[in-house]
């Protein structure tokens, strides 16, 4: 096997020995993917179903939930056949795709990241021209954007990835990841460490700096403005920033891991470290939108049948309703 260059397969390391409880964790896993899968469709559906809600912003909101749900499902389901498999191996073509799909979604997510920094800086900072910039052809360019130039890059970084002869197949992660494939090459990598840090700086860092100027800019116009002003704009933009820190922090600790010896930490940290990533996001991204904007979260609420039919009795037709019929009643 360790003439890697003949093996169909990889092996993931990092599944650590916790015996029986192997179910619980399947378990709570698969209520975790749950609730991932039925919380971003409701994002999705209520934006999707409202037309008061077909604007700039949450139009990339719907998109952000769209990206969780990809890289969840990238994720997941291979996630928890290994969790209740004994051998952990993974085909190199299956192995290849996986990390294609999860590297999609982390790029993906900072480029969405991105550009809706971008519409709430036109939103605050140039309110007058909102509807001339953000028209629908921009949206669109700008979502295209966000998913194309991602895609593009991984499928260069991907195809060289695959044409390295490779000398072992032990992958230190749960899931596949590129670095760790490249660890594994018998001959020099220099052309894939070139790439990848093109990757890093193009998709990661140029986003990122473009958020910071972004907000910036929008402390900078809010300064002398009134606290109402002040209060509306944070309602606005504190979702976002939320997500962002959150993604940060959780991409952080994915780069760190693959940069740095999974056999120098502690097995259960170095495995909710690699987990992090494909996790929390997803997890915390409908949550924040649901809860914290007021538009989003009504909808929600009408969606639930209880409130529907309370609602429905405190309307004024149900009222006349129940007036005519008295009124009928008392005829006879």
């Amino acid at each position: 096997m360790e003439n890697g260059t003949d093996s169909f397969y990889f092996r993931f390391t990092m599944f650590v020995n916790i015996g029986s409880y192997y179910y619980v964790a399947f378990v709570f896993s698969l209520l975790l993917y749950s609730f991932i899968v039925s919380a971003n469709l409701v994002i999705i559906l209520v934006i999707s179903r409202e037309r008061s809600l077909h604007q700039p912003m949450y139009m990339f909101i719907a998109l952000l939930s769209v990206n969780s749900l990809y890289g969840s499902t990238g994720f997941f389901p291979r996630f928890l056949m290994d969790l209740v498999s004994d051998s952990h191996l993974i085909s190199r073509p299956a192995c290849f795709i996986q990390t294609y799909v999860i590297y999609t979604y982390g790029c993906c997510e900072m480029t969405i990241l991105g550009i809706m920094a971008y519409d709430r800086y036109v939103a605050v900072c140039q309110p007058l021209h909102y509807h001339r910039k953000m028209t629908s052809k921009t949206v669109f360019i700008l979502i295209v954007i966000a998913w194309f130039f991602p895609n593009l890059f991984l499928t260069v970084i991907i195809s060289l990835s695959t044409k390295l002869p490779l000398c072992g197949n032990e992958i230190q992660r749960v899931y596949c990841a590129n670095w760790n494939v490249v660890k594994l090459s018998c001959v020099p990598t220099s052309v894939n460490n070139a790439v990848g840090m093109l990757l890093t700086i193009s998709i990661v860092f140029l986003p990122l700096l473009f958020v910071l100027f972004t907000y910036l800019r929008i402390v900078v116009v809010c300064w002398n403005k009134s606290a109402e002003f002040k209060g509306k704009v944070l309602q606005s933009c504190l979702p976002h920033i939320v997500s962002f820190v959150i993604y940060s922090i959780a991409g952080f600790c994915d780069i760190a891991l693959s940069r740095y010896d999974p056999d120098e930490l502690n097995p259960f940290v170095a495995v909710i470290l690699s987990l992090e990533f494909v996790v929390i996001p997803p997890v915390l991204n409908p949550l924040v939108y649901g809860l914290k904007l007021p538009e989003i979260r009504r909808h929600i609420i009408r969606m639930i049948p209880r409130y529907k039919r309370k609602s429905v009795r405190t309307t004024p037709a149900y009222f006349m309703t129940v007036i005519s019929s008295t009124q009928t009643m008392g005829t006879h």
